[in-house]
């Protein structure tokens, strides 16, 4: 799986050595960490955009460098609990990796922060472009003239959500369905798995390896691509009770692991093992800030607002960081 590492200022630095990303919100102030403090993040890849926006304004109000490392939310996840490492942030596009994976060893208390939903990036150039939309992307997905891919499952929550996706279409919600089992069997059988996270499936797309990529809607915005909306049925967007039991029968087995559907909410957290802890929780107060979820919004994300934290370990959760959140069993169906 490749990995994506960014620092503002190390980049700024080489070039001139060498001339060359459903709820109202609160305002925190910042107290800036102590000079030369460096922040590491590891986040989910289509949190790139986002935090590459909110680095150098954060770097700026706090005295500090953010370095970055995109990867799959499960690997950069596992960074963590598997390997050992070091950072002051953990951002997740599966909350539930947090609450199952690091809690209560490599951690004790995350928050929701934001929510996406799942669609279908194309460009002009895509085999059948003219006639795909929400009404159809099955029947052209299905073509053999056509290819898609979407990232792996057992790494990237957007691998285990396309599949989801592609399984709930099959699935009679409300007296219909989009297709049959053999469409859904099609469609899974003729997905790529490159190795990778979605982001990097834009890059596939734009050089025409591929006519289309399973993404989150919030490539539209971000990225260079067409995006198309799914119906709600499948695009895992809609936190109610009825839609949260209609996901919730599309199940994926990856990397050894049971994945369920359910609502798309990211997640995010100071894991144990950060060595400026301090810096880490003032991160996730600039993006629960007005000018964190403007950012957000700008990247095509909704911020969640106040930040939602689990009512069992509000007391874990830094003062600062609970001054811009609320503690709650649940989110709408999803259990905390």
């Amino acid at each position: 799986m490749s990995e994506q590492r960014y620092s503002r200022r190390t980049f700024l630095a080489g070039a001139a050595a060498t001339g060359t990303a459903a709820l109202a919100g609160c305002i925190s102030s910042f107290t800036g960490g102590s000079s030369g403090d460096t922040a590491t993040i590891f986040h989910a890849g289509s949190l790139a955009a986002p935090f590459g926006d909110a680095e150098k304004p954060f770097e700026q109000q706090h005295d500090a460098e953010v370095v970055r490392e995109a990867k799959g939310s499960v690997g950069s996840t596992k960074k963590i609990t598997e390997q050992g490492k070091s950072a002051e942030v953990l951002g997740v596009s599966d909350f539930r990796l947090i609450r199952d994976m690091m809690l209560p060893d490599h951690g004790d208390w995350y928050s929701i922060f934001a929510t996406n939903s799942m669609a279908i990036a194309y460009t002009d150039d895509s085999t059948g472009a003219d006639e795909f939309s929400t009404e159809n992307w099955w029947e052209v997905l299905a073509r053999d003239d056509v290819t898609f891919a979407h990232s792996d499952p057992a790494v990237d929550p957007n691998g285990y959500r396309s599949r989801m996706a592609m399984k709930l279409g099959a699935i009679e919600f409300e007296g219909e369905r989009l297709y049959d089992e053999s469409t859904r069997d099609t469609l899974i059988e003729q997905s790529k798995i490159p190795s990778g996270t979605e982001t990097e499936l834009i890059g596939q797309l734009e050089s025409g390896e591929l006519d289309y990529a399973w993404q989150y809607k919030s490539a539209g915005a971000s990225h260079d691509v067409n995006v198309i909306d799914l119906q709600p049925a499948v695009n895992l967007a809609v936190a109610d009770q009825k839609h949260a039991k209609h996901y919730a029968k599309a199940e994926v087995e990856a990397g050894g692991n049971t994945y369920t559907g359910a609502p798309i909410a990211y997640g995010i957290t100071v894991p144990g093992v950060a060595e400026t802890p301090d810096l880490g929780a003032q991160w996730v107060e600039f993006m629960a800030s007005d000018e964190g979820k403007a950012i957000l919004e700008d990247n095509g994300f909704s911020p969640v607002s106040p930040l939602v934290v689990p009512e069992s370990g509000k007391s874990n959760v830094p003062e600062s960081v609970m001054g811009m959140a609320e503690a709650k069993s649940s989110l709408g169906p999803l259990e905390l």
